[in-house]
């Protein structure tokens, strides 16, 4: 069993910089994949980035490639998400999410990932 718990959200300006955060308790941490996803209002949940359980293989988005950044420190049981040069359409609540995988392969649809966080909502003001 995973808890995830996200932080960082808030307001800025397109152009702008977020860090978010996700603490995740348990003590296997480093065997989940983990990954985060998006929804906007009235848009179905969108993958944004994955991260194997080692932290050494990262897969991103097309939307966010070369602006978002996706890091584990499994000592900390933690996950950040650098997100640089935000749009408006960055604009959604951002969600944390886990999955027990022994596979190479990082999972990108939401129905692959066992473990939720509650969300953290990023505005991006034009």
């Amino acid at each position: 069993q995973v808890q995830l718990v996200e932080s960082g959200g808030g307001l800025v300006q397109a152009g702008g910089s977020l860090r978010l955060s996700c603490a995740a308790s348990g003590r296997t941490f480093s065997s989940y994949d983990m990954g985060w996803f998006r929804q906007a209002p009235g848009k179905e949940r969108e993958f944004v980035a994955g991260v194997s359980r080692s932290g050494g293989n990262t897969y991103y988005a097309d939307y966010v490639k070369g602006r978002f950044t996706f890091s584990r420190d499994n000592a900390k049981n933690t996950v950040y998400l650098q997100m640089n040069s935000l749009k408006p359409e960055d604009t959604a609540v951002y969600y944390c999410a886990a999955t027990f995988s022994l596979s190479v392969v990082i999972r990108t649809t939401a129905k692959e990932y066992n473990y939720w966080g509650q969300g953290t909502q990023v505005t991006v003001s034009s």
